[in-house]
């Protein structure tokens, strides 16, 4: 009988209470609910982790101790399993050699295209180079008209410098008479005595003769002792005449254009091999085009197609900055202050006539070059004291970057390295440009195109090239392509629907957010074709907008529709209301949470009066729209000719005292402009900070603020030691607090007592970790609680020491909820407690490890840090999709926050795709109209009534049903 159903009974992983449920296989499944209320405990720490688990243990033990095994979960049985797949949010890949191509497959059929099909071109005369067999050049030979008389001669020495006297004897000792010697034919006995000073020609004259029937075999024979003497190179020379086709020349000694190569001769090659520079490629392989290969790979940048060089942007970070103050960071931060370069500054002042007290940006150009580039030569006087004495050098000055470069080379400290390193960044190869591949493996082409070409396309151009190529190859070459074409096709296809034609092939996986490396992993499922498959999702909408959504929806049915069951956690309106089968956990988060609210088909689930998420998917609760839009404290911000990335001159101004929303499709160009220029400029000038802008001419109105703070979804600690407490500076108090209760100072206790990073009041049993890690080799590593201290963290006599009956380890189990009534009377600490609270993230312990927190809940606690810091009213705060991973309900609460702090005077800009803080802004930007090279422009800007008005705003378009329904819910 045919399984229709996953049944879960007795779920109980983390704050889940015991759940029953029944799934339907084959289905699209979204599970919703409030953040923190148990959907991630359901679908990823039981479903899924019981589905890999039993797929896992039923291999060998020795395939097994290769595979991460996932612990059982905390269930009683589960039913209707199929082997599962996880496609998360992190990142594919950190490695700088890992690209969206090679991810998805799309670079190795590339690879085996351009071995199959590709034609090899010389560098040299842009000619194609074929390698021919002695058959071949038979054939070519026989078709000249009959009584052609020729000679055949093996090229045995080319362009060399040399007497050759030994090979003279050893070429007349093997039995051949005559030499061609730089163009002169002599009996071999007769050669003249050559000069080894000068470059000369040699070939061996292997054979004379006239084109006749019946000549083939001795053709041949000859083809291949020429062939043996010069290495695989032939040369047949008209007697009298040119090579037909070649009559426009005019006479044999002329050399065909730009080749090198007289019209009289006709070059052959048994490998790929120019006759005109000895390029030569010995066999066309897949592994020639792969630059993870000492074959392809380029040998200036090892196939990682840039270097890293010094950058004058972060050698002068400040350009208010004078010479003086210290505008050139890595002479200025020498450790002692070297007296020595700032005379070499006064000298090259003197001598190029400008001030050391100027401001870097006021300087000429020239000035500039000359101190960080040197003197190029250029020998300058360079004034020193030494003591009393006074002497003056004349000598090249090498500049900054090249005393960097030096110092670089010549230091064997690895903290010298490492402090140099800060003023690189990664810059184009200069052999390759970037291509990361040599010489001859961009020198073969398919189409008259090298494989680096279509690779740094976009998704969306990749694929109408590969889709108009097959028109532009030969019918052998299309027979070979036919299948390698359907799979690049394919998979660009794929990438296409899941809403990524913006990216890059050559893209790096570090680089991409987690919602895109989640939809490549996505793509590259569809394309395996696998049916019977459990996949679970966790929000795939992440960092799309509502255009693309639509397309990424059908692609999750398509997978359904291959006979996949489909299990999203989603918050996503849309997908929640194409749904086969919805669940809502909850009712609340946390311990509060762990309970299925509503399940069902969507009807079903839109009439329960528990679910939240009905309430909001039926209007009965709503993000209101405000009544009134602020128009500013009548300053903005304003970037001038952004160009980074794909933005194409933008210039754009944000009014200060405002929330303003920045919009537009996926690729757009949001974080470039947002992060990339606005926030990096920014960051420069008001905190000092040392990073890259993006290119640009200038930012005004920063003078308006008194600091930037950017709030994005990296961890808050890559330890478990890292946790929330810790973060926003809570745990110190606590500490504190602890340490200043009677019982402590009866004791002696300091702070110190009472944290588990250092010895003295943790337990040392498992070193404040709570958990003992046995290694259980090819079964998973098992955690235990620690024995001494029953997973407290703390040995005995620490926790003796209680406030209100708890000790600091019950205090870190609690939630911030229960953290902030707890310490209500210190206000300290329940100041903090109460803005994690109000940033939605009540549910979360106090002392929750830092690596189980999502993105979207580590940026709502660097939130409220911040939140909690005093606020001047001049702050700049910039948040990149602060919704990701919220639930309606989560995105009111959030935006009441983020609404307060417009209040108090300051400005916050958010990068956003979620119609509903859309809808509160009181500016906006839309970039556009498409993603990668159709975007980057401004499309509209101003209220979000101004912006439904533009009819080429994506954005627009689907905001303004939006304002319409909700105007007239509201009369």
């Amino acid at each position: 009988m045919a399984l229709t159903k996953i049944s879960v009974r007795g779920a109980r992983e983390h704050n889940l209470k015991g759940i029953n449920i029944d799934l339907p296989r084959d289905a699209l499944i979204v599970i919703t609910g409030l953040s923190g209320s148990g959907k991630s405990s359901l679908a990823f720490d039981t479903i899924y982790a019981e589905g890999q688990r039993r797929y896992v243990e039923s291999l060998s033990a020795y395939a097994r101790q290769f595979l991460e095994m996932m612990q059982k979960p905390d269930v009683e049985h589960i039913d209707g399993l199929s082997p599962a797949i996880s496609i998360e949010q992190k990142t594919t890949s950190r490695n700088p050699r890992s690209t969206v191509a090679t991810v998805t497959e799309i670079y190795d059929y590339m690879r085996l295209l351009w071995a199959r099909v590709g034609v090899p071109y010389s560098p040299a005369t842009g000619l194609p180079i074929e390698a021919q067999t002695v058959s071949n050049m038979v054939d070519r030979v026989m078709e000249l008209p009959e009584g052609t008389r020729l000679y055949l001669l093996a090229p045995v020495i080319r362009g060399r410098k040399g007497e050759y006297r030994r090979e003279l004897a050893e070429w007349q000792k093997a039995g051949f008479t005559r030499v061609r010697i730089d163009g002169e034919i002599y009996p071999i006995e007769e050669s003249p005595k050559l000069d080894k000073k000068l470059k000369h020609d040699v070939e061996v004259v292997v054979d004379r003769l006239a084109v006749k029937e019946g000549l083939e075999t001795r053709l041949a024979d000859s083809f291949e002792q020429a062939l043996r003497l010069a290495d695989g190179l032939a040369y047949v020379d008209l007697a009298d005449g040119v090579v037909p086709g070649r009559e426009g020349e005019e006479d044999t000694g002329d050399k065909m254009k730009g080749t090198g190569v007289p019209a009289n001769r006709i070059v052959f090659s048994e490998r790929f091999s120019c006759p005109v520079s000895g390029f030569t490629i010995e066999e066309i392989e897949p592994r020639l085009f792969s630059f993870n290969a000492p074959q392809g790979a380029c040998p200036t940048c090892d196939g990682l197609g840039e270097k890293q060089l010094f950058d004058p942007q972060l050698i002068v970070p400040n350009e208010m900055l004078s010479l003086k103050k210290g505008a050139v960071v890595p002479w200025a931060k020498s450790n002692p202050p070297s007296p020595y370069y700032m005379q070499v500054l006064g000298s090259l002042a003197k001598e190029y006539g400008f001030d050391l007290t100027t401001p870097w940006q006021d300087l000429a150009e020239e000035s500039r070059t000359v101190i960080l580039h040197g003197t190029k030569g250029k020998r300058v006087p360079l004034t020193f004291k030494d003591g009393r004495k006074q002497y003056t050098v004349n000598k090249a000055f090498e500049g900054v970057v090249g005393n960097l470069n030096r110092r670089l080379l010549q230091t064997e400290s690895a903290w010298m390295r490492e402090e140099l390193a800060k003023f690189q960044t990664a810059q184009p190869c200069e052999t390759c440009g970037g291509a990361r591949l040599n010489e001859k493996a961009r020198a073969v082409k398919v189409a008259h195109t090298d494989i680096s070409e279509p690779t740094r396309m976009s998704v969306s151009d990749a694929k109408e090239f590969f889709l108009t190529l097959d028109a532009q190859l030969g019918p052998q070459q299309q027979q070979i392509a036919k299948a390698i074409l359907k799979e690049i096709n394919e998979r660009l296809g794929f990438l296409d629907n899941v809403g990524l034609d913006y990216l890059n092939l050559d893209r790096t996986s570090g680089t991409l957010s987690g919602g895109e490396s989640q939809r490549i992993r996505l793509a590259s499922q569809i394309g395996s074709g696998l049916s019977g498959v459990l996949y679970v999702l966790d929000e795939p909408s992440i960092g799309l907008h509502q255009r693309d959504n639509d397309r990424l929806l059908e692609t999750l049915k398509r997978l359904r529709d291959l006979g996949n069951t489909v299990i999203v956690v989603e918050h996503d309106e849309d997908a929640i209301r194409q749904a086969d089968h919805v669940v809502d956990i909850g009712p609340g988060a946390g311990v509060r949470g762990g309970e299925i609210v509503a399940q069902g088909t969507l009807k079903q689930v839109l009439k329960s009066k528990k679910s939240l998420t009905a309430d909001y998917l039926t209007g009965r609760r709503r993000i209101e729209i405000p009544a009134k839009r602020r128009k500013g404290n009548g300053k903005k911000l304003t970037v001038h000719g952004a160009r980074a990335n794909n933005l194409q001159n933008v210039t754009a101004s944000i009014p200060l005292g405002t929330f303003t929303c920045v919009t537009g499709v996926s690729g757009s160009g949001k974080s470039s402009f947002t992060i990339d220029t606005l926030y990096a400029s920014a960051a420069r000038t008001l905190n000092g900070a040392r990073v890259i802008a993006g290119a640009h001419d200038k930012v005004t109105g920063l003078e308006h603020c008194d600091k930037v703070i950017e709030i994005d979804q990296s961890p808050i600690g890559r330890t478990p030691r890292s946790n929330p407490a810790t973060y926003t500076g809570a745990f110190t108090q606590i500490r504190d607090w602890f340490a200043g209760l009677p019982e402590s100072k009866a004791r002696g206790y300091k702070p110190g007592r009472f944290s588990f990073n250092v010895k003295g009041g943790r337990c040392e049993a498992c070193q404040g970790d709570g958990l003992i890690k046995i290694e259980m080799h090819f079964l998973p590593d098992v955690y235990v609680t620690c024995e001494e201290c029953g997973g407290k963290r703390y040995n005995r006599e620490t926790l003796e020491v209680k406030f209100k009956g708890l000790s600091i380890a019950d205090v870190l189990d609690m939630t911030v909820e229960d953290a902030e009534g707890f310490f209500k009377a210190v206000p300290p600490i329940r100041d903090k407690m109460a803005m994690l609270n109000e940033v939605g993230l009540g549910y979360v312990k106090v002392g929750q490890q830092a690596t189980t927190l999502s993105g979207g809940e580590a940026q709502r606690v660097k939130l409220a840090k911040e939140l909690s810091k005093r606020s001047t009213g001049q702050t700049l705060y910039i948040l990149d999709e602060p919704t990701t991973g919220l639930h309606f309900e989560d995105v009111r609460k959030l935006l009441e926050v983020l609404h307060r702090l417009v209040e108090q005077g300051n400005s916050v800009i958010v990068i956003e795709h979620n119609l509903d803080v859309i809808k509160t802004a009181d500016h906006i930007l839309d970039l556009g109209p498409g993603g990668g090279v159709r975007g980057g422009e401004i499309v509209a800007e101003g209220t979000p009534e101004k912006i439904v008005k533009e009819k080429r705003s994506y954005t627009g378009q689907y905001l303004g049903p939006l304002l319409t329904r909700q105007a007239e819910t509201a009369a």
